[in-house]
């Protein structure tokens, strides 16, 4: 009774974030990248913001991920929708997440993996993947 309590809780969670969702933009992603840990595939997807406080990201395609993010700002408001990776060598990590016309973006934490690469002797490149019209 108790874990049917739970899970009906978390699915409702789940939905409500859903239903709040509060910005989407398609993009085209030309290479293999990771997010929050999980490995995705090259290709098209949807990303939104999730929640009325947007401290989470959904990203759908070929692939699906979600992600904790946090508020990051710049001093003028971005021109185009992007997404932002952090790429070390070989390896994408999704950085950030912007929308145009807001000078507010998302930011997610790094992960265990991307700190170890980042503090070995590869410098980090910022590659930014504009949003699809």
């Amino acid at each position: 009774m108790k874990r049917n309590l739970i899970a009906t809780l978390a699915l409702g969670l789940l939905l409500a974030a859903s239903a709040h969702a509060q910005s989407a933009m398609k993009v085209n992603i030309p290479f293999d990248f990771v997010v929050n840990g999980h490995n995705m595939s090259a290709g098209e997807y949807r990303v939104e913001t999730l929640g009325t406080a947007r401290n989470a990201i959904s990203i759908r395609g070929a692939d699906k991920a979600l992600a904790l993010t946090f508020a990051c700002t710049a001093s003028e408001p971005a021109l185009k929708s992007k997404l932002i990776f952090h790429h070390y060598g070989e390896e994408y990590f999704l950085a950030q997440v912007w929308t145009a016309g807001s000078s507010s973006g998302r930011q997610l934490p790094r992960s265990a993996a991307e700190r170890e690469i980042a503090s070995g002797p590869q410098t980090t490149q910022l590659v930014a993947v504009a949003a699809m019209p």
